[in-house]
């Protein structure tokens, strides 16, 4: 039974009648011979499908061994990607930084010029 059928269950329990109460055995007891009865019909496959998975799923060793493998060999990728030092910040020559220091002068220039206090204005 899920948590959250119990918690359901519980709190719904103190609010019925005693009658009520053997009702509800006496229909749970039903749906367990009815659910009895499926599994010996079906093999014992729907009990498992209706309350989650059955137990633990097994795995073959050779399953077992590619997965590691293959883990091993995104590990391996990983610490071969980060072998060497960081590159440095880009430096940007001295033409490249006259040529952007004189636009930007020439553009306040302009603004300046028709009185403006702000590029957006």
């Amino acid at each position: 039974m899920s948590r959250i059928r119990y918690i359901i269950m519980a709190s719904s329990l103190s609010n019925i009648s005693v009658r009520e109460l053997k009702k509800a055995v006496t229909l749970r007891v039903r749906i367990e011979a009815l659910e009895q009865q499926l599994a010996a019909i079906l093999g014992d496959a729907a009990p498992a499908a209706a309350g989650g998975r059955g137990g633990r799923r097994k795995m073959s060793a050779s399953a077992r061994a590619k997965i590691g493998a293959a883990q091993r060999l995104r590990w391996a990728k990983q610490r071969k990607g980060v072998k060497g030092p960081k590159k440095g910040r880009r430096k940007m020559s001295a033409s490249a930084r006259a040529r952007i220091a004189a636009s930007a002068r020439a553009r306040w220039a302009k603004v300046k010029a028709r009185g403006g206090r702000t590029l957006a204005g």
